[in-house]
């Protein structure tokens, strides 16, 4: 019998044994049949699987997993300002999470995390049965699953969204080492009271930074990412507050097995009662301003781009005070809003805004601003904006130029002591448009020096010494000192740019003034010391930071010449005699709008320089509206409110300092004269004894339209506007009466002050009595 008939015999044989069979054992396959079957079965598996591995990509990280909250600290590098961003995340590296936090983490959510392959399938079918037991304590899968379910995809519950996340977390695991994987679980996870990652978990429970976490405070934010809002001890029921401390202990007996912990440390280890949940870090107050002047010093310095700054996960530490800005912002309270009376004089004490600036003369370093209330309030910040006019504290620049052209039009020298006239509404000669400007209430001074015209602000001789120095000079002098050049109101084909229709925002106008104070060395103002971002891999971006050189602007002795002319403005005759309440050597000058739009008084001393500003403008229109009646008040000059804002900030910013002089080289033999509380002169003619008419000081020939935030400045306009109205008392020194040479002190006002408008006083009560005196000097 050959080999084939055999085989066909023995198919013959077992055919009729199975039919042979009962009928329900035929129905069940043979042991060859089974075997068959399984092996199919297992090779089909393991290419199904061999594919899918190989066609399952890792994608990129989804948008949530990687947005991130930007921090705004305080200079000490500590104190937060805020976050921004929708999600409230910061990654760490793994070096800066304790190894106990991670061994806490591990102990707490994957006990075989650093010996398995990224999945493990025991623990799996463990977590499988004790579901259906009802007996579950740890989930079945591996921190490297969650890592991908967090990182990669979503939380949607669905077999093909497991099945991906199997595949994915196996791929993971043979591209990263574990201590980057376990870092991005940690950057990636929840832990309830809005912290994402481990880093904002820190902060919101225990309000210090991951790196500074204690063993028993890690393994509490550990036992926390099975249930991270239900665990949370301060805000859970009973019954969860008891789950949450089993919790706790179950992930510190784990660090014991696991040899993570000794027995001794761990009975040594008391439960970390977190704090209380706190309010998220907004934008509300003065944060969102001090946000707004970093943000636009990082981008327009060009360190980074605005999109990579709106990514989020950067920790910016500013050059901001913290007492300093606190101070600001009650100087403001206290010598501003606190006299407005909105419900009784609604016309005039709704919509007042200031912008101010403070900056370390020395570095540049912007260390306050004051932008606005509250930015939740007010979302837009006043510090910045470009579309209100500085007035006569444009006029230390038309010096300045003018101490460098050296020459007038007819060849006089320049210098304080050069004698202009200081006629009301002097025709300019040699300017490009017609200007004759008024001085402030129609003063004719006569003959004086640049020094007394600076310390009455006469609007007939600085428009004239400007065109003197030459209108492009003056121009180029402003943009050296730090005013930007892209500011409108500063074109020299208009004549009537000497007296401050630039718009240059409060921060630009600080710098300016600061470089002045430093002696003619200018650094642009800067407000971020430094950055840094990390990223889930480990990486740290560290953008390079300019070095803020100092750069000549001005020479050494013009600069100084500058200051010696200012000190005399903080003087007992001076329009910044406010300032003398600081109580230490100071430099400034005051300024006022046409019709009343704007004032401002800009000072420093050797250390700070520091800028306020007072507009009023329409919350619907944006339109500007004239500050006269504030307070009760017929006009707001530079010297009230503004002085006094700056001289309350200046005082409690500098306090517990030195006292420190000018150090001044002026170029001088002998010091030019510096008025004091006894000292007078009278070699400068008296203006005219006429009876004083209200009118705006500076500059006249500009008066501006309605203007919206969009840093669009007003336009000038040919002819200035009186501001008209009834008197009422004004908080500043009293215009002299008699001789220009008279002392005249500053009474600070007192709260017996009328609140309302009066009966105007008559000229005579306006002479004798300075406390009440209505018409203010010039600004």
């Amino acid at each position: 019998m050959t080999l084939s008939t055999r085989r066909q015999a023995k198919r013959a044989a077992r055919r009729a044994a199975r039919r042979a069979l009962p009928r329900w054992r035929r129905l069940l396959p043979t042991w060859r049949v089974t075997l068959g079957t399984l092996t199919a079965v297992l090779l089909l598996t393991v290419g199904a699987f061999a594919v899918l591995y190989v066609i399952v990509p890792v994608p990129d990280p989804n948008a949530h997993a990687v947005a991130q909250n930007n921090i705004y600290l305080y200079a000490d590098d500590t104190t937060e300002i805020a976050r921004t961003g929708a999600v409230n995340r910061t990654d760490v590296t793994i070096d800066q999470i304790p190894p106990q936090t991670q061994h806490a983490v591990v102990s707490a959510e994957d006990r075989t995390f650093y010996r398995n392959r990224g999945i493990d399938l025991k623990g799996m079918l463990r977590a499988g049965w004790n579901t259906l037991t009802g007996k579950g304590t740890q989930g079945g899968s591996t921190i490297t699953q969650q890592y991908v379910k967090n990182y990669y995809l979503t939380q949607d519950k669905t077999i093909e969204r497991k099945g991906r996340e199997l595949f994915i977390a196996l791929k993971v695991d043979q591209q990263r080492d574990k201590p980057d994987i376990l870092a991005g679980y940690l950057n990636s996870s929840y832990f309830g009271r809005g912290a994402y990652g481990i880093q904002s978990a820190a902060h919101a429970y225990y309000g210090v930074d991951v790196s500074a976490l204690t063993l028993a405070q890690g393994a509490y934010l550990a036992s926390l990412l099975q249930a991270p809002s239900s665990y949370d001890v301060k805000t859970a029921t009973p019954a969860n507050r008891e789950k949450a401390i089993a919790r706790w202990h179950y992930t510190l007996d784990g660090m014991v097995q696991l040899g993570f912990l000794t027995d001794a440390e761990r009975t040594a280890t008391t439960f970390p009662d977190p704090i209380d949940p706190q309010p998220a870090t907004g934008l509300a107050g003065q944060a969102g301003y001090l946000v707004g002047v970093a943000d636009d010093y990082l981008v327009s310095a060009g360190i980074i781009d605005a999109a990579t700054l709106k990514a989020g996960g950067w920790r910016i530490t500013t050059t901001f005070d913290k007492p300093k800005q606190d101070a600001f912002h009650q100087a403001v309270q206290d010598e501003l809003t606190d006299e407005l009376d909105p419900r009784t004089r609604p016309a005039t004490d709704t919509d007042v805004r200031v912008a101010g600036a403070s900056v370390e003369t020395a570095t540049g370093r912007v260390v306050a601003v004051y932008g606005g209330p509250d930015y939740a309030k007010q979302p837009y910040n006043d510090a910045l904006r470009q579309d209100n006019q500085i007035g006569s504290t444009f006029k230390p620049v038309d010096l300045a130029a003018g101490l460098i052209a050296q020459h007038t039009l007819d060849g006089r020298p320049i210098t304080p002591d050069t004698r202009y006239d200081g006629t009301s509404e002097r025709p300019v000669t040699g300017g490009p448009t017609p200007y004759a400007p008024p001085n402030e209430d129609d003063v004719d001074y006569g003959n004086i020096t640049l020094r007394y015209a600076m310390v009455k602000s006469v609007n007939s001789v600085y428009a004239q010494e400007g065109v003197d120095a030459g209108l492009t000079r003056v121009r180029d002098t402003a943009v050296k000192l730090g005013i930007p050049d892209t500011v409108r109101g500063m074109d020299p084909a208009n004549t009537s740019m000497t007296l401050g229709t630039a718009t240059p925002s409060a921060l630009d106008l600080a710098g300016a003034y600061a470089t002045l104070a430093n002696h003619g060395q200018a650094n642009a103002p800067w407000s971020v010391l430094k950055l840094e971002r990390v990223h889930t891999g480990g990486t740290v971006d560290v953008p390079k930071m300019p070095d803020h050189t100092p750069v000549d602007a001005i020479d050494r002795s013009y600069a100084d010449t500058v200051t010696d002319v200012l000190r005399d403005v903080v003087s007992p005759r001076g329009t910044g005699a406010a300032a003398l309440d600081l109580g230490r050597p100071a430099a400034g000058k005051t300024g006022t709008t046409d019709s009343n739009l704007s004032a401002w008084f800009a000072g420093y001393t050797p250390e700070l320089a520091t800028t306020v500003g007072l507009f009023r403008e329409n919350p619907k229109t944006h339109a500007k509206e004239p500050l006269a009646g504030t307070a009760g008040l017929t006009r707001i000059n530079g010297g009230t409110f503004p002085t006094r804002i700056w001289t309350a900030y200046m005082t409690a910013a500098l306090d517990g300092t030195d006292t420190r002089p000018f150090d001044l080289q002026t170029g001088r033999d002998t010091p030019a004269p510096s008025f004091s509380p006894t000292s007078s002169a009278t070699t400068t003619p008296s203006p005219t004894a006429t009876t004083p008419t209200t009118g705006s000081e500076e500059p006249p020939g500009s008066t501006p339209v309605p203007d919206t935030p969009t840093h669009t400045p007003s336009a000038p306009a040919p002819t200035g506007e009186p501001a008209p109205g009834p008197t009422t008392p004004s908080p500043q020194a009293p215009r002299p009466t008699t001789t220009q040479e008279q002392s005249s002190p500053s009474p600070r006002p007192t709260q017996t002050r009328p609140t309302h408008p009066t009966t105007p006083p008559s000229a005579t009560t306006a002479a004798t009595n300075p406390v009440t005196s209505a018409t203010p000097p010039a600004q």
